[in-house]
């Protein structure tokens, strides 16, 4: 059980945030969380939009590192990360909140995940094939 909720692909979660966001009044992905004076004398603000991005980047990182294993598992994954990539494209498409460009980097990110995965499990597939 616990390797079958392995396989759910985590940018599901940064694309519900996304959503909640969308759909909750006075929260705005232009809203400013942070901010910090570099140390060049600029000042970095840090939004919502951001943060969540910077989430999603996170998680791609974890789900390239799922895409290594060579369980059956990770067909499972791969299928459901396309099934994500589509709903989000979908989305950006046709929701008018979702037309923006950090949804825009969002599928994106979502497109590397399903990229990254199918290419690192094909060039594990070939070094598990010996060919004489």
């Amino acid at each position: 059980m616990l390797r079958a909720i392995s396989a759910f692909p985590l940018l599901t979660f940064v694309l519900a945030a996304f959503n909640v966001v969308f759909w909750m009044p006075g929260v705005s992905l232009e809203s400013i969380l942070l901010k910090f004076v570099m140390p060049s004398g600029a000042l970095l603000e840090i939004t919502m939009g951001d943060i969540l991005l910077i989430a999603a980047l996170l998680i791609l990182f974890f789900e390239t590192l799922k895409s290594t294993g060579t369980s059956n598992l990770s067909i499972l994954d791969h299928i459901l990360s396309t099934g994500v990539f589509v709903l989000a494209l979908v989305e950006f498409l046709l929701v008018p909140q979702a037309g923006n460009a950090w949804f825009l980097m969002l599928v994106i990110i979502c497109f590397m995940d399903v990229a990254a995965g199918y290419a690192v499990s094909i060039r594990a597939a070939r070094r598990d094939v010996s060919v004489k």
